[in-house]
């Protein structure tokens, strides 16, 4: 007993060293602690509560999260929510498998669905290994006799029953449907980069020390290595972006007509579209100078303003930097019903981040990919998501920066980094055509518009708005 007592102690002494120096590290760690012993889950987190220092251990527990958020899309979204800043520890009781696995049950999801799900998983961790992130998975088990005699004794006693929520233990009443899910999730979701260690916790003491010692061996190697190895990114080539037809400019009393025409247009499908949960993403991507503000101005002008947000990306803060870089934006995106625009968005990874040579070339590229992903989500989340690239030529950017610093309430306008990104457009130009090349695709098009005439551009951006939202409109109602 001596010896058992030792050896935990010196394992306490390294989890605790471990951590701190963990606090100066450029990664963060994901423990994900699951499985159908939810009793022996929560005595885990609890056991390295005790053995580490709580402070900075952040919890997610998932078993028993609210409905509202249960009833979130895409289901992913609130993990990306609370991934760990580098340095720390996120501990996932339940976690993202337990959600898509207790949706699953209730939805009757039919076996393509619940496929599609084990690759958003493994997609997901992918993402976080790429990162450099540290994600250990532990599944705890028991035979089911020996669960549900657990699961009683848990609720009958005063300390421990307000662990159990009857919700959580619903979809185990269907036994063999569950329990076949169960082996599904787990063989589906086990990688060679992010496997399953599915521990017997009937002895849940010693599985309680398997597990902190599984811990202190992987952060330890991690601690002693640089970076984790990443994904190959596999380059394809999409269909081309659709090309704006406005080059011809529009005089000012026409594009008025116009303009408050489409502005009306716009605004009842908005309402129809809130009415029916319908989401909306817009991102504005484009030149320097090439009239975003004013067009966004425009289009939000239409909207109601209870529906509607507007998101200007700049360069990440220090929380921002500490996580994935779509982070930032997974925290952002719409509730149903909802507007969000990006002035500027996710691709200044593709954009300003590859040019200014602040990433690997390794990294913008394996972004490509990433991008597709996070956007794919979006829309089988139901929202619609649409991108615009707004251009101009060289000729009327260095016209348009003239006039900004000749007009005193548009010198704000023109910034330091303006005049330094003109001396990059040659190679600003070949990210957008790779960006463009690699992220066109059919579930969210890219549609540049021709900008140097303002006019015209602002008539064809709200065009193809109204046009995407009513769409999507007739597809929903289509399969009511």
């Amino acid at each position: 007993m001596t010896d058992q007592t030792d050896d935990l102690g010196e394992l306490r002494v390294e989890l605790l060293n471990l951590q701190y120096q963990l606090m100066q590290a450029d990664f963060a760690v994901m423990l994900l602690i699951a499985g159908d012993d939810r009793p022996g889950a929560v005595h885990l987190l609890r056991t390295l509560h005790e053995w580490m220092d709580a402070r900075y251990l952040i919890n997610f527990i998932s078993f028993g999260t609210d409905q509202s958020e249960n009833a979130e899309r895409p289901i992913l979204r609130r993990y990306w929510r609370r991934l760990p800043p580098e340095g720390k520890i996120g501990v996932f009781l339940g976690g993202w498998p337990t959600s898509f696995l207790r949706t699953a049950v209730e939805e009757r999801w039919q076996p393509e669905t619940f496929e599609q799900a084990l690759a958003d998983i493994n997609y997901f961790e992918q993402q976080q290994l790429d990162h450099g992130t540290l994600l250990l998975k532990y599944w705890l088990h028991l035979p089911e006799d020996i669960l549900r005699q657990r699961i009683q004794a848990a609720k009958q006693n005063p300390e421990t029953h307000w662990d159990i929520a009857q919700h959580d233990w619903e979809i185990y009443e269907q036994e063999g449907d569950v329990y076949a899910q169960i082996q599904n999730l787990l063989h589906g979701t086990d990688t060679e980069r992010a496997p399953w260690h599915v521990l017997d916790s009937a002895n849940l003491e010693q599985a309680t020390k398997q597990v902190g010692q599984q811990i202190a061996n992987s952060l330890r190697a991690r601690l002693a290595t640089t970076e984790p190895a990443n994904t190959v990114f596999e380059p394809f080539t999409n269909a081309q972006p659709v090309i704006s037809d406005n080059t011809v400019k529009v005089d000012k009393q026409d594009y008025q007509a116009q303009l408050e025409a489409l502005q009306s247009r716009l605004n009842d499908l908005a309402r129809t579209a809130a009415e029916m949960n319908i989401a909306n993403v817009l991102v504005f991507e484009g030149v320097d100078a090439a009239g975003k503000g004013g067009t966004i101005r425009r289009l939000v002008r239409a909207l109601p303003v209870q529906l509607v947000r507007v998101i200007p990306i700049s360069a990440p803060d220090e929380s921002e930097r500490a996580r994935h870089y779509l982070w930032r934006f997974w925290t952002r995106i719409p509730t149903p019903g909802k507007w969000t625009v990006f002035d500027r968005s996710w691709y200044g990874r593709v954009l300003i981040e590859r040019v200014e040579a602040l990433i690997s070339e390794a990294v913008w590229q394996r972004a490509y990919q990433e991008i597709n992903h996070f956007e794919q989500g979006l829309v089988e989340a139901h929202m619609v998501v649409t991108k615009f690239w707004l251009q101009i030529d060289y000729d009327e950017q260095e016209r348009r920066f003239n006039a900004r610093a000749k007009t005193p309430h548009k010198k704000y306008k023109l910034t330091p980094d303006d005049l330094r990104n003109r001396e990059l457009w040659h190679e600003y130009q070949e990210a957008r055509k790779d960006m463009l090349a690699q992220t066109d695709s059919e579930h969210a098009p890219w549609h540049v518009i021709d900008a140097n005439d303002k006019r015209s551009a602002r008539l064809a951006v709200l065009r193809i708005v109204c046009q995407r939202l009513s769409d999507a409109i007739e597809a929903q109602a289509a399969q009511q």
